[in-house]
């Protein structure tokens, strides 16, 4: 059965991950873009939702993270899935890519998507602190492989330019994009 990918709505890749995502089956509370794997009956059999890195020291403005992705079990969806999302990042200037799997996990689907582990996360016990009190998850306790993959080696963060004041403007610049022309 042949695979191919297919744009779906947060909606729909939240609904599909509650219905089959193994240990997180709440999606993220929101995305840069969610996109989806369907076979040749047109049936979704797996879906990734990429944003922004959860962990502070990763979001750079640069670095998008895969903060999840779920397949029925359909062979070679779940790869499908994350090499798409690193070329999507790379078409929109993004530098890297990164994403998570627990410990007992193989990685194979991460492997054959070009990604690379760099890191290991030890389990920790929880999130709950007594400044920030949090529920415990099914995911605590579970170490985990911090996993990446560079799309974009030359990336910088662009920051938009100050507008200038009236009195740095000449007559011969010509009007900004944000200017109304006068009538």
């Amino acid at each position: 059965m042949s695979l191919r990918l297919v744009p779906v709505t947060y909606t729909t890749a939240a609904g599909f991950n509650q219905m089959w995502h193994r240990t997180h089956e709440k999606a993220p509370p929101g995305h840069k873009f969610s996109l989806g794997v369907a076979n040749d009956l047109d049936v979704l059999v797996g879906v990734a939702i990429v944003g922004r890195p959860v962990a502070r020291e990763f979001d750079d403005g640069l670095t998008l993270e895969v903060n999840r992705a779920a397949t029925d079990g359909t062979r070679n969806a779940n790869s499908m899935l994350y090499g798409a999302a690193a070329r999507a990042a790379q078409a929109l200037g993004f530098g890297k890519v990164i994403t998570y799997n627990q410990d007992g996990e193989s990685g194979a689907s991460l492997r054959a998507a070009g990604y690379h582990a760099v890191a290991e996360r030890k389990a920790r016990p929880g999130w709950d602190m007594p400044g920030r009190p949090r529920e415990n998850r099914a995911s605590d306790n579970v170490g985990r492989l911090l996993w990446e993959r560079v799309v974009n080696d030359c990336a910088r963060a662009w920051e938009a330019p100050s507008r200038p004041d009236d009195a740095e403007r000449s007559g011969a610049m010509p009007p900004a994009l944000w200017e109304v022309p006068a009538s």
